[in-house]
């Protein structure tokens, strides 16, 4: 049967479209480079990234010969043309912004990413309900506040502005190397996952807050090509100290750093110390923590549910916190605060030893000496109290802010009306305070004394108030030979008086102080270095409720012991032996 006429010239038109057509796609597929670099990815589909990023070496979990790039960095796995294959991709898997799609999808780390998001380095809360309540914008330090909420409510308040403009560039919400045009050292803050589990290669000049000099590692937005940061589990000091280096200045202090006063000095040769932090910040060289010393790593302390959290919000510090000092140091270690046991201490013959996470090394652990770290009357004393011997003591932070200008917000990366600026009266390391939280003796340090003023748009003061506040610290300044006794019970500073003159007179202790206050807006402040009078009446507020500085009986029965000191020297003295504060002595007329 012939085939009809129109069916046939209808074949005859289309049978050249097809032939060019098949050449065209044989001539392309000719043409056409296929990569030779590509990954079998854990989901099963070929990953094209690595056709165009050959040289990415990563840690044998992470291989992107293994894995492939687009589980961690998303986008388009099967393109090789750049902008569809760049299309919805994140430069750092770690964002919490996406951790979800990227860490923390089955089979990689699913569990860790609400542990995370609640964890205080997210959260902030404790910072933020604190400073909402020292400055009057809350009834309690205890509140619900996270940088998540503010991040998406866009709230703001006084407290809360200074915060975003001042406070905010060290949590795990921070994007990195968002702000091309902060200091890199402020860039490496933040990135959530990797702001711990982060380093560049070895070899690579990375930026540290101990090194003033900047880095050749070239931040985002420039055109030069950096190598692919290394994902680890093993992490390294400076990761913590880049952003433990202000506030309290935990992780400078463990190093021997202490951040000294903006003149320079020692000058050398006539110019600037050499000494200087990233920011152009000046220190000396004290003693640094004995754990320091000895090699070990904050790690190899602090636990994994500790920084990473355990999922659930807590309000403080102390609340998240597992670590303490009798879980190395005492006749059964290993446990922690909350009845955890840890992985790192093991029994090796008569004794236990803890391994180094980061080297391995095996450090013995010691006893406490039982006759003074367990004598009666040392037993409400912390360790920290007595084996720290300096901590960072910054005094009179000077806040203001003036409406006439404009200050970056370390969230949102804008700008906003109100430029915030803070000063201080001065800074000491020396005769760590001491005061009491709950039943134990522990280590105060200036919280926050602000002296707040506010500027309006017209360049007329229009308000401002003062909030002084001690805080308990564990400076991280551990020494393997603790304080003096004369150090503690002869020491006014000490004990919470401040520096000056203790004496005695008509039978009762005086006090003569060296610091008179300073003038403010709400008249003349209390000595900044004082917490208490020598009658036992607290003059500035604890951070938490139950911090207190020591009461007149607490400090009569401390200032006596010291009378005692010039002729009995030494712990192991009988006199000491069933102490009994009631004791008359020949020597002095105590109260």
């Amino acid at each position: 049967m012939k085939k009809p006429a129109g069916k046939i010239l209808t074949a005859l038109i289309f049978l050249p479209i097809v032939i060019g057509l098949i050449g065209y796609l044989v001539l392309r597929e000719s043409a056409t480079q296929r990569p030779e670099n590509v990954a079998i990815t854990t989901a099963g589909y070929l990953d094209m990234c690595l056709s165009c990023h050959p040289e990415v070496k990563l840690d044998v979990a992470h291989d992107a010969k293994v894995v492939g790039c687009t589980p961690c960095h998303l986008g388009n796995p099967m393109t090789v043309d750049k902008d569809e294959a760049h299309q919805g991709m994140v430069l750092n898997p770690g964002d919490l912004r996406v951790v979800e799609q990227t860490c923390g999808t089955e089979g990689c780390h699913p569990t860790d990413i609400n542990k995370i998001k609640n964890s205080l380095m997210a959260t902030n809360r404790g910072i933020l309900a604190t400073l909402l309540y020292y400055w009057g914008e809350a009834e309690t330090q205890d509140g619900e506040y996270s940088i998540e909420k503010l991040l998406n409510s866009g709230e703001t308040s006084l407290a809360i502005d200074y915060f975003r403009k001042l406070c905010a560039s060290c949590h795990l919400w921070k994007q990195k190397y968002a702000d091309p045009d902060a200091p890199l050292f402020v860039q490496e803050k933040g990135g959530g996952c990797s702001a711990c589990h982060f380093v560049m290669p070895e070899g690579t000049a990375a930026t540290t807050v101990t090194s003033f000099e900047q880095s050749d590692y070239v931040p985002r937005g420039e055109k030069k090509m950096k190598p692919h940061p290394l994902i680890i589990k093993k992490i390294p000091d400076d990761n913590c100290i880049r952003c433990h280096n202000r506030s309290g200045r935990i992780g400078l202090s463990y190093i021997g750093k202490y951040e000294a006063e903006g003149y320079g000095t020692p000058y050398e040769e006539g110019e600037h110390s050499a000494r200087q932090l990233a920011g152009g910040r000046f220190y000396l060289e004290l003693a640094e923590d004995i754990h320091h010393q000895k090699g070990m790593s904050c790690i190899d302390c602090h636990t994994r549910d500790e920084i990473m959290g355990d999922g659930t919000s807590y309000a403080h510090y102390e609340e998240q916190l597992e670590i303490s000092c009798e879980m190395c140091h005492s006749p059964d270690p290993g446990t922690t605060r909350k009845d955890k046991q840890v992985n790192n201490i093991v029994p090796r013959e008569d004794r236990f030893v803890l391994v180094g996470k980061n080297d391995g090394k095996e450090r013995p652990l010691n006893l406490p000496k039982p006759d003074i770290c367990t004598y009666p009357g040392h037993k409400r004393l912390t360790c920290e109290s007595c084996h720290s011997t300096w901590v960072p003591q910054c005094y009179g932070c000077h806040v203001k802010k003036d409406d006439r200008e404009t200050h970056l917000d370390k969230l949102t990366l804008e700008e906003t009306p109100g430029w915030w600026e803070e000063g201080r009266s001065y800074i000491r390391y020396e005769k760590p305070m001491l005061g009491i939280w709950g039943d134990k003796v522990v280590i105060v340090t200036p919280g926050c004394q602000d002296v707040v003023t506010l500027i309006n748009k017209e360049g007329e003061i229009s308000g401002g108030f003062n909030r002084f506040t001690m805080a308990a610290i564990n400076p991280h300044t551990t020494q393997a030979k603790g304080r003096t006794c004369k150090d503690c019970h002869a020491e006014p500073k000490t004990v919470g008086l401040g520096e000056g003159t203790v004496f005695t007179e008509n039978g009762q202790w005086k006090f003569q102080p060296v610091d008179q206050g300073i003038d403010t807006l709400d008249g003349r402040t209390v000595g900044l270095d004082t917490f208490v009078t020598i009658e036992g009446e607290p003059l500035q507020h604890g951070s938490r409720e139950n911090l207190r500085p020591f009461n007149k009986e607490e400090l009569q029965r401390i200032l006596r012991v010291g009378l005692c000191l010039d002729c009995h020297t030494d712990y192991t003295d009988p006199a000491y032996t069933d102490y009994d504060p009631k004791r008359p002595c020949p020597v002095y007329t105590a109260p």
